[in-house]
């Protein structure tokens, strides 16, 4: 596995200071340490996570396990496979690869479960996969979910995946940690839905930007676990790797009621493995003198019902406010691995049937469809038994099978051009969810539901012919940040280089340049730089790749950007799911280096696996932002401005008119280390491993 060394400072001091929790589940998952190596922040390491899943996905990354030339799997008991994104789509394709998924689970026995059995983040979760103190990954970009119960959840990419698969580990950065205190009693009928999305809203400059979060606080025990699960899967909306909650008496509960369900004899949530958390609850807890790279408050009790959007997560507003706006949609979605559990089903239920009286319900509004699917079979099956599901079909609710769906842009119900929808999904990305020109709002069920029913985005007080929650104040947040240290990594962006240049590896260039590209936007999402409709066709052309590379960006990007071109955009750029056609359209579009003010974490972990290069220099986009302040407004732009990276030496140099012309800015970059050039070289981390093996 690829292996970095970072320098380390003040290490007695490092030795005997206290872990956080992330830091202490990442020791227990780390493989090859130094005999007494205590792990923090800013460390690589090896990790071997407990389980890995993979969903429809799952077919190309036993494609790279092959061509890897592996044969066996490391471990089968460590893999699981989920279908659950395109299972509306019956053709003879898809139904082919999710037979090949099948066949190759059953070769090599790895747990399958088929189209139909619910969403795999919510299969983790119920079948113990995912289980509290456990490191659990997963190539989908929403495993920060297992976070919710206790557990360290986090994306990896197809190819890590693969690399699981053929040797049972790979590699992570142990991230800042930053801390989340949920303090106040959170008012009644607001749920774990408003609390995620006004986080996102509220903290939206990305103070938590590839950290990991540790929820902490006086509020916490009184949040049920479907809470916890809803705001640890919408973490990564905020930015964060993880969202790790702790492990206390509401979540023992949880357990010990579980046993009623899965029986006596379950291979991973039984007496035996809820004793033995019991007793490692009280000792692999956070350290007293554990570091955090900052702090955030919210008081709970000064929240009211929150929505987010249209079209971003970043943006979120009151319902009250977006009531008066009398914002009228024509789509609602009760779906998804964030909120389609059954307390998510019963919240929207009580709305349209808050008698209980089955013919006495408030109606979905003719002129709008509400689509509704559990998260998995079994939440079907109870909503059945408790009549919940009756309710939602009786009010005019639409159902779909227990999967994605709508959520990725995929089967029925999707929005179409001009068209608004409200949905308790996890994203609501220009043209996610369906047309690029249509508007997606994010919302709580029981918010989703009442907009259902009154047409328009509402509060259940309205359909209740109640006042809708008002706080007067504003909701009360803080953000502080630690006191910097010598102790602390710095991050990559702000190395300089070091008084010798970098040695250069046979094959890789000394030199790369090219003109800028300006993509003018903060958070330019994988949605954006490659369609989820495309995202589950593994045959697509490289062509093809290359033609709708950022459509939904921009439909004019294909026309303004070039082969040999640098892409310079914002901050946060690449956030969202963990396609690897994010990294590798822009390859195929001719596009090798992209610049960025930071990149999403993952992201960036695709570029590295995928030999696309990456580069972190807020002040060039600041410059460039400058620049055009008074231009017109053009999504895509060339900009007339050239980089030339001088890898050796780790310096970027900025010209004006040509790689000649007046220089604008020369910055030193971050080193590019042996490891990383040799990555590049072989194609990728594919072809690394490959390589040695």
């Amino acid at each position: 596995m690829l292996r970095t060394h970072t320098r380390r400072l003040h290490v007695s001091a490092r030795l005997l200071r206290g872990q956080n929790l992330t830091e202490k589940i990442v020791q227990q998952h780390a493989v090859d340490l130094p005999h007494g190596k205590t792990v923090h922040t800013g460390d690589y390491v090896s990790i071997r996570p407990a389980h890995c899943m993979s969903h429809d996905n799952s077919w190309p990354v036993a494609l790279k396990f092959m061509g890897l030339g592996a044969t066996k799997v490391h471990n089968p008991r460590q893999i699981v496979n989920a279908l659950d994104h395109d299972i509306q789509n019956k053709s003879e394709k898809n139904l082919t690869k999710y037979r090949n998924i099948e066949n190759f689970a059953k070769k090599h026995g790895i747990d399958f479960y088929p189209a139909g059995r619910g969403i795999g983040h919510q299969i983790m979760v119920e079948e113990g996969y995912a289980f509290p103190l456990n490191l659990t990954v997963a190539s989908d970009s929403h495993s920060n979910t297992y976070g919710g119960i206790g557990a360290l959840g986090t994306p990896v990419v197809r190819t890590d995946a693969a690399a699981i698969w053929a040797t049972g580990q790979t590699w992570w950065q142990i991230p800042p940690v930053a801390r989340v205190e949920l303090k106040g009693k959170l008012p009644e009928n607001i749920a774990g839905k408003d609390i995620i999305v006004a986080l996102c809203g509220l903290f939206n400059k990305d103070e938590v930007l590839n950290h990991a979060i540790e929820f902490t606080g006086e509020a916490i025990e009184s949040l049920p676990v479907d809470y916890r699960l809803t705001i640890a899967n919408m973490t990564t909306e905020w930015g964060a790797l993880s969202g790790l909650f702790p492990v206390d008496k509401t979540l023992l509960d949880f357990y010990k009621q579980r046993l009623n369900v899965v029986g006596p004899n379950h291979p991973r949530i039984n007496a035996d493995t809820i004793k033995q958390l019991e007793q490692r609850a009280s000792t692999e807890a956070a350290d007293s003198d554990a570091r955090y790279a900052k702090t955030l408050t919210i008081d709970l009790s000064t929240l009211t019902h929150y929505v987010s959007g249209p079209n971003s997560v970043k943006v979120s507003n009151t319902v009250n406010d977006l009531a008066r706006d009398n914002v009228k949609i024509n789509k609602a979605y009760l779906v998804s691995c964030t909120n389609a559990r059954l307390s998510d089903l019963r919240a929207a239920a009580n709305v349209v049937c808050p008698t209980g009286d089955i013919t006495k319900l408030n109606k979905v509004n003719p002129d709008v469809e509400f689509y509704i699917a559990a998260a998995s079979s079994e939440i079907e099956k109870n909503a059945k038994d408790a009549g919940i599901w009756q309710q939602l079909l009786a009010a005019g609710c639409r159902p779909l099978p227990s999967g994605c769906g709508p959520c990725i842009g995929l089967g029925a119900g999707l929005l179409e051009a001009g068209e608004v929808g409200i949905s308790a999904t996890n994203r609501n990305f220009k043209g996610r969810m369906g047309s690029k020109d249509a508007l997606a709002y994010l919302g709580s069920p029981a918010v989703v539901a009442a907009s259902a029913i009154l047409g328009r985005i509402g509060a259940p007080e309205e359909v209740f012919g109640q006042k809708i929650p008002f706080s007067a104040g504003g909701v009360k947040t803080t953000c502080e940040d630690a006191a910097a240290t010598s102790e602390a990594p710095a991050p990559a962006a702000a190395k300089s280089a070091s008084a010798g240049a970098v040695e250069i590896l046979e094959g890789f260039p000394e030199e790369i340049s090219g003109e800028l590209v300006l993509c003018d936007a903060d958070n330019v999402n994988t949605d954006g730089i490659y369609p989820g409709k495309y995202t589950y066709q593994d045959d697509v052309p490289k062509e093809t790749m290359a033609q709708v590379c950022m459509e939904n960006y921009d439909s004019e990007f294909g026309q303004k950007a070039h082969a040999g071109d640098i892409v310079i955009s914002g901050f946060n750029f690449g956030t969202g799911s963990s396609r690897e056609q994010a990294a590798t359209s822009l390859l195929a579009k001719g596009i090798n280096l992209v610049v960025a003010g930071s990149f999403s974490n993952t992201f960036s972990r695709n570029s590295i696996n995928n030999a696309l290069l990456t580069l972190e220099i807020p002040t060039l986009i600041e410059k460039l932002r400058v620049r055009y302040a008074d231009a017109p407004k053009e999504l895509t732009k060339r900009t007339g401005w050239f980089l030339k990276w001088d890898v050796p030496n780790a310096k970027v140099i900025v010209t004006e008119g040509s790689l000649d012309g007046p220089v604008i800015l020369e910055q030193q970059v971050s080193e590019l280390g042996k490891n990383l050039q040799e990555i590049i070289v072989k194609g990728g981390l594919e072809g690394w491993v490959k390589s040695k093996l």
